[in-house]
């Protein structure tokens, strides 16, 4: 009977130690890190382990920028679908190649809303008529009503925004630096004037050097069509604007090629004044003469028709820009056209600045005026634009527009937005920063190409 225990008791204990021998070893093949009840090797796999709360929530860029617009809007009188780049398809800032400081872009700090400015500006821009009135009563009158119903074709990634926003005016500046810009051209009214549809902005302009300088970006002037302007008021507006910025970092000054540094002056709608006008402020011997001043500057008027290069030259103007974005629309705005105005520039030692776009609608606004869309075909028509700049080899190159909303030439952000009377325009299949990015590609190939027939490799100087 001893005996019988005895052997009983042995084979327990080998038994139990069988069953240790086979968990410890269970045991060791398992992942260290796994929790009980975790199949084996299951984090392995990728697609599982990407499934975490805050991935979850996140849009593949790919697969979101082909959502049909029509969709998910039932029983909602307003939906905004936002297709956001992830974070790893966008460019950290030190890793972008140099900004571009040939590369100008017009800018627009006109826009506003209740948060900042007490009611909305310019999102509610009214709709134009026609001047014939037979066309006129055709079309819809009235004004837009913000937030969900702007004066634009498109909607911006950052709503109906007011100017006068810093992190609105931060993240500008931050999508130009990331563009590769160098110089952005502020559209600028005398201080207390404005536009028929906004409001005095020319206190916003500290605020926008200081940003601007954040990110090593130069403003330039975009000098407005302002009231009653004339050779007088200009010379008055000049020298305001360089006693109260010119010290600025971030100021504009180029460098000419006798070495001088100059600010310079986009005159928008130069051609309504005369060229008798601009000569007395524009030239040596004009009796409001600006030249060999403190105040001297380069002015560069704007060319619409083929007649207005002599009197661009007699008006004593240092060189011309296009800025409508809209092939065909006018003389200096064709491509066909850039090859013969920049030899006229080389002729007369004038500045040529053909100015590009993405495309142009401006329906929102102008709803009879449908023979002036020009549509981007996904970034062709933008691509088409730069190639013809860069054949004509410019000075400068200016893009109209960053923020332009009212004529859809807008490189700015963009999403895709509907309402219950609305389809908004947007750029899928890509990306809201398609234009950013397509600018970024060509700011440095024209760097390059420039570097390569340019005599004057001036840099900007503060």
């Amino acid at each position: 009977m001893a005996k019988f225990r005895r052997r009983t008791c042995i084979t327990l204990s080998l038994f139990i130690l069988f069953v240790f021998s086979l968990m410890m070893g269970l045991k060791m093949l398992r992942p260290h890190k796994a929790a009980f009840g975790d199949p084996f090797g299951l984090d392995l796999l990728p697609e599982i382990r990407q499934q975490t709360p805050h991935l979850v929530k996140t849009f593949d860029s790919q697969k979101s920028d082909k959502i049909d617009s029509e969709t998910n809007v039932k029983n909602l009188k307003s939906v905004e679908i936002t297709v956001k780049p992830s974070k790893a398809s966008e460019p950290y800032l030190e890793e972008l190649p140099p900004r571009n400081y040939y590369l100008h872009i017009f800018y627009y700090s006109w826009y506003g809303n209740p948060q900042f400015d007490g009611k909305y500006v310019h999102w509610n821009h009214p709709i134009l008529s026609h001047w014939d009135l037979r066309i006129a009563k055709k079309y819809p009158q009235g004004k837009h009503n913000p937030p969900d119903d702007i004066g634009s074709s498109f909607y911006p990634e950052l709503g109906s925004y007011s100017s006068r926003d810093p992190s609105v005016i931060e993240t500008h500046m931050k999508q130009m630096y990331s563009a590769s810009i160098g110089v952005l051209a502020l559209s600028w009214y005398p201080p207390d004037s404005n536009d028929e549809n906004g409001e005095p902005t020319d206190n916003l302009v500290p605020a926008i050097l200081d940003k601007a300088h954040k990110y090593n970006l130069k403003v330039t002037f975009h000098i407005e069509p302002y009231k009653n302007r004339d050779d007088k008021n200009m010379y008055r507006n000049v020298k305001y604007i360089i006693d109260k910025y010119g010290n600025h970092p971030a100021f504009y000054r180029y460098k000419t090629k006798n070495g001088s540094a100059l600010p310079m002056f986009y005159v928008y709608d130069s051609y309504i004044t005369t060229a008798e006008k601009w000569a007395n402020l524009l030239t040596s011997s004009g009796s409001q003469s600006i030249r060999n001043s403190p105040y001297d500057a380069l002015f560069i008027a704007l060319l619409v028709e083929k007649k207005h290069r002599y009197e661009i030259l007699r008006g004593g103007f240092d060189g011309i820009y296009t800025y409508f974005a809209t092939n065909g629309f006018t003389y200096g705005s064709s491509y066909e056209n850039w090859a013969k105005l920049k030899f006229f520039c080389d002729q007369f030692d004038l500045m040529f600045i053909p100015s590009v776009g993405p495309g142009y609608i401006d329906t929102s606004i102008r709803p009879w005026n449908t023979q002036n869309t020009r549509n981007r075909v996904n970034g062709k028509y933008y691509e088409e634009a730069l190639s013809a700049a860069l054949q004509a080899h410019p000075s400068i190159i200016s893009i109209t527009s960053f923020n332009e909303w009212h004529e859809g030439t807008q490189i700015e952000k963009a999403i895709p937005k509907r309402t219950s009377n609305t389809v908004y325009l947007d750029y899928r299949p890509h990306k809201p920063s398609l234009y950013l990015d397509l600018t970024r590609k060509w700011s440095e190939k024209y760097s390059k190409e420039r570097a390569t027939y340019a005599l004057d490799h001036q840099l900007p100087v503060s």
